[in-house]
């Protein structure tokens, strides 16, 4: 009993010594990640926080992650950094090293995102990685849109390679960069941005090692995923055992695209299978299975283990399969909308887990983001300016069993709203309206979310063109458990003219594109709302007289 009592008090402090060092290395990446929101040109990452931010084990195994960031971005870096390790070899990394791509294949899925890797060294010893990943304005090509016929359309492709070499700068990418992209400042400005959020997460991982007197991350990083792993696969052990399909249908970019899922419980993994899903398009809508199994890994996560922390253990027991289609497009394929169809795949996983779960799962919602990319530029014969002017606008999430759906809400992505003000001062264009969408929420015991209303014109003398990604407006989201369907959305112009869902077209000087975005899936009979929440509803203008 008493030589007992000294070993369990040690096991605690153990236990207390590492939980306290965890909870500092989370700090060091949310560090990190400020890093990259403070000091970033683009307005999607310093206004919207389109980013990742995570440290690494020198194998390449994510120890933690910065809360601020979308999981598309997270979870393909979490595989990412391996793909780095393969390319650049460990011979050849060396203290203030930096490596770079865009690969759709091995970093995020299309061309914008840029991700970083650097190597972080305590003296002469590799202690593992620092990665980061931002959407840039601009990366040449025909410009963020789903009319490129192949990869080579749709931008400057970057290897895997060094950005910077023992601190200094690879002087010839630069220049490639500013000779092939449309704004050279604000994405060579981002460039520096990424390398130095990973810079000061390498720093403060120094300090806090010197701190406690550390040599090697191996002692964390083995309690971090032994916790996590345990806790992780407790929760797949509580789940039914079978398989459940799901499917969904989509605008596509000129005919409707069928995603399929199958999600099986096999043991101590969750796999989802997408075999059914329509093929491959021609056009840029297409999905590298990097990002379907991000977005996919983060639906389970979401409904088997949503309070468990997202690093390397987490991740592993969740499973994706696919043959050739278009969530597992093969390269050189069109992929600059991959996150369209990648944000549908949480709804699509989720319908197939609420045959699993019932009674947990939300309706679906607006899904993907409702992006739009404007290039403005004066009308001929008036002075002006150019520009690339980025706008990610979201519509209302599913209801949830037991509560309303959240309003203008970027599910999954995660993404902050960008206000009028950053946007306007980007570019020659002017927001006229952005409200919420009256009667737009699919009703049911529980209302889905609201879709917005966004009016956009360019600034006098000025016209733009725009790329529209837009989906749900053939085919709303879906209400569940007999919650009725949200209202899908339109693209117009003020004049009634019908806009496409996705390409590039153009608006002319005094005209406004109209955006009118769904409206989230409700949940439950309808008959079962509290007389009380309709009464709510109508006073805060949710719903009309004519409308409700």
């Amino acid at each position: 009993m008493n030589d007992a009592t000294p070993a369990a008090s040690l096991d605690a402090t153990h236990e207390i010594r590492m939980q306290v060092m965890w909870n500092r290395l989370i700090s060091v990446v949310e560090e990190q990640a400020l890093t990259l929101l403070r000091t970033a040109f683009s307005t999607s990452v310093r206004e919207a926080g389109d980013l990742s931010a995570g440290v690494f084990d020198p194998q390449g195994r994510m120890l933690a992650q910065a809360v601020t960031g979308t999981p598309g971005h997270v979870n393909t870096m979490a595989e990412a950094v391996l793909h780095f390790i393969a390319e650049i070899g460990r011979e050849n990394m060396y203290p203030g090293d930096t490596y770079v791509t865009n690969d759709p294949w091995k970093g995020t899925g299309h061309l914008h995102d840029i991700s970083m890797v650097s190597p972080s060294f305590l003296g002469d010893e590799l202690i593992g990685f620092f990665a980061c990943t931002a959407h840039v304005v601009d990366v040449g090509g025909r410009g963020f849109g789903a009319d490129g016929k192949s990869v080579y359309e749709e931008g400057i492709q970057i290897p895997i390679m060094k950005f910077a070499e023992r601190g200094r700068v690879n002087a010839d990418l630069v220049r490639i960069l500013r000779t092939n992209v449309r704004e050279p400042n604000q994405v060579v400005g981002d460039f520096f941005s990424l390398a130095a959020c990973n810079d000061v997460g390498h720093r403060r991982l120094v300090e806090m090692m010197n701190e406690i007197g550390l040599s090697s991350l191996d002692d964390l990083g083995a309690f971090i995923f032994s916790r996590t792993r345990a806790a992780t696969l407790e929760r797949i052990r509580a789940l039914p055992r079978g398989s459940w399909t799901n499917d969904l249908v989509t605008d596509g970019y000129d005919s409707p695209v069928r995603l399929a899922a199958t999600v099986e419980t096999r043991g101590e993994t969750v796999n989802v299978d997408f075999s059914g899903t329509d093929g491959q398009s021609r056009w840029g809508i297409n999905v590298p299975i990097i990002y379907t199994k991000a977005y996919a890994c983060y639906a389970m996560k979401c409904v088997i283990a949503p309070d468990i922390p997202n690093n390397w253990a987490s991740l592993e027991p969740f499973t994706v399969s696919s043959p050739v289609n278009i969530l597992n497009a093969q390269w050189p394929a069109p992929v600059s909308l991959r996150h369209v169809f990648g944000h549908m795949v949480p709804d699509l996983v989720l319908g197939a887990l609420a045959q699993a779960l019932p009674g947990k799962i939300l309706a679906e919602g607006s899904g993907a983001l409702w992006n739009i990319h404007v290039s403005a530029r004066p009308v001929e014969g008036r002075a002006g300016h150019q520009a690339e002017i980025l706008m990610f606008n979201s519509g209302g999430m599913g209801a949830r069993p037991e509560l309303d759906g959240l309003s203008a809400t970027a599910f999954p992505s995660g993404v902050m709203t960008m206000p009028i003000e950053a946007t306007e001062q980007t570019g020659p264009i002017v927001v006229w309206r952005k409200e919420l969408r009256p009667d737009s929420a699919g009703d049911g015991q529980y209302r889905g979310g609201l879709g917005q209303i966004i009016e956009i014109a360019a600034a006098e003398g000025h016209q733009f063109d725009f790329s529209a990604m837009f989906d749900r407006i053939r085919h709303p989201p879906r209400g569940r458990n007999g919650g009725r369907d949200g209202q899908p959305g339109s693209a117009r112009l003020d004049d009634g003219t019908e806009m496409r869902p996705k390409g590039w077209q153009h608006v002319p000087a005094g005209r406004r594109l109209v955006l009118h975005l769904p409206g989230g899936g409700g949940y439950g009979d309808p008959a079962l709302r509290s007389a009380e929440a309709r009464a709510d509803d109508l006073s805060k203008g949710y719903v009309t007289e004519t409308g409700k």
